[in-house]
């Protein structure tokens, strides 16, 4: 019984994958694009997510600024969920809801991107940091699920979203990593030229 509902897992998983490929490949050749732009101008990236999202924003950047499959120069990108000092800082001295806007607006460049990860379409925090990063003249990829929420009603035309179509939280955040690996391999082909997928 619990090998087949652990096989299910997997299913379910590979299910949503194949399903999600068609619709997501053109938000993330898209999401690959404003990469490009963003590095390629000498911009970086701003990471922010909660709970498992903020482990995607950190594995985003790790891959970022050392590498993803090949060699290559470095690339800028921060994850603003890490800094333990500033987080609790302005948690304690604001409120939660501004964690990573407050980072967006001192960090943030025109040009850049920040790179917005939320399950739901509908933390607040990430909210706030989308705001900032209007203000501050960023474009903003957004990765969602559960229809998208208030994060879909907020993006721009210059924006990118990234909505997984599925309400499951776990499914949502295997395609989430999925997309993250996705937008590596882009910007290096891009950077780099094509080269045959590892085995």
């Amino acid at each position: 019984m619990l090998e087949q509902r652990i096989e299910q897992q997997f299913i379910d998983s590979a299910d949503l994958k194949y399903q999600a490929a068609q619709s997501l490949s053109k938000p993330l050749a898209a999401a690959v694009q404003a990469l490009l732009a963003c590095v390629t101008s000498g911009g970086k990236v701003l990471a922010c997510g909660n709970g498992g999202s903020a482990a995607d924003a950190q594995h985003f950047a790790a891959e970022f600024v050392g590498r993803f499959e090949r060699e290559r120069p470095e690339l800028g990108a921060i994850a603003l969920t890490t800094d333990s000092s500033i987080l609790t800082a302005i948690a304690n001295d604001y409120n939660f809801d501004q964690i990573f806007s407050k980072q967006v607006r001192a960090l943030g460049q025109p040009g850049d991107v920040l790179l917005a990860i939320s399950t739901s379409g509908n933390s607040s925090n990430i909210l706030t940091a989308i705001e900032a990063a209007h203000e501050r003249d960023l474009t903003v990829i957004a990765l969602t699920g559960k229809g998208g929420g208030k994060i879909g009603q907020t993006l721009r035309e210059t924006d990118v979203h990234i909505c997984v179509p599925h309400d499951r939280t776990a499914r949502i955040q295997e395609v989430h990593l999925l997309a993250l690996h996705c937008m590596c391999d882009g910007v290096d082909s891009q950077l780099l030229g094509e080269q045959e997928t590892p085995e």
